[in-house]
């Protein structure tokens, strides 16, 4: 199995977590727990949730893999993985330079799941979509607001304009007046924000591409979006998964960014040396 593959194995369990029972959602925790792996014999596990030998080899398969020896031996491998050992969670007693290492793995993880599980040929079809489009509109809530505008920060230097919108009516607005000219990409760590939901569908509905940049493919938002890009985090009880999550989709539309300047790199850079010039007198000297 090669490395990016290993590295997809935790990030696929996690976004299928939306899709799973309670009783396979307590076989996942201890399934995802670091001690879990080829020593791990079934009767345990089984035991530890209270659940039949044959519900654990059943959720085994819904996860993707071929039986429970096929996810004990995957798992196993992601477990030993240095950035899998090294996340950790915060405890009261961490010192400052503890902290700030904790934090750092758990960003560094996101950010290897996060491309190994992503999609060229779907990354190569927005780059496409966001470089043909007449109108290009953000929708997002909160945190995720923060990246559409971060996202539409980056692509007004290099003269590629966009919109944003962070109001439930102000979105369904602009999502009336789009058509097949045109992209909306919606925000969603959770892919459940109703809001964003609602304007991406009626988007759909007339005619834009729609993109959805979430952290579990399973969720609503992803379901009805032409073009699914996903992030991945792993959860924690302090800093939960939005901290790492965030990371990991600024990096994503960084690439996005990236990919569409050099469309028209020699366009990008001019656009760049002028919106850079535009804001050198507002600099103390």
């Amino acid at each position: 199995m090669a490395a990016r593959d290993i590295y997809a194995v935790g990030a696929r369990i996690r976004m299928t977590l939306p899709t799973l029972t309670d009783l396979e959602g307590r076989i996942v925790a201890v399934m995802m727990q670091s001690g879990f792996g080829e020593r791990t014999a079934l009767r345990d596990v089984a035991e530890a949730t209270g659940v039949s030998e044959a519900m654990i080899v059943k959720t085994a398969k819904k996860l993707g893999f071929d039986g429970f020896r096929d996810c004990r031996a995957q798992l196993g491998r992601y477990h030993a993985l240095p950035s899998a050992a090294l996340h950790r969670e915060i405890a009261p007693d961490d010192s400052a330079a503890v902290i700030l290492s904790k934090v750092f793995n758990t960003a560094v993880q996101a950010l290897q799941e996060t491309l190994a599980i992503l999609d060229v040929r779907v990354f190569e079809a927005v780059v496409d979509a966001i470089c043909a489009a007449r109108h290009r509109d953000l929708y997002g809530i909160g945190g995720s607001a923060q990246i559409a505008r971060d996202v539409a920060h980056k692509f007004l230097r290099i003269g590629v304009r966009s919109a944003i919108y962070d109001d439930s009516h102000m979105m369904l607005m602009s999502a009336s007046l789009l058509d097949e000219r045109d992209v909306a990409i919606a925000f969603s760590h959770s892919g459940r924000t109703s809001a964003v939901i609602e304007a991406l569908r009626l988007a759909g509905e007339n005619g834009a591409t729609t993109i959805a940049i979430t952290n579990f493919a399973s969720a609503p938002l992803a379901e009805i979006a032409s073009l699914v890009l996903c992030s991945t985090a792993r959860g924690s009880p302090l800093l939960g998964e939005n901290a790492a999550a965030r990371v990991a989709q600024l990096n994503i539309m960084d690439a996005v960014f990236a990919a569409v300047a050099q469309r028209d790199y020699e366009s990008a850079e001019a656009n760049l040396q002028r919106t850079s010039g535009a804001v050198v007198p507002k600099r103390e000297k």
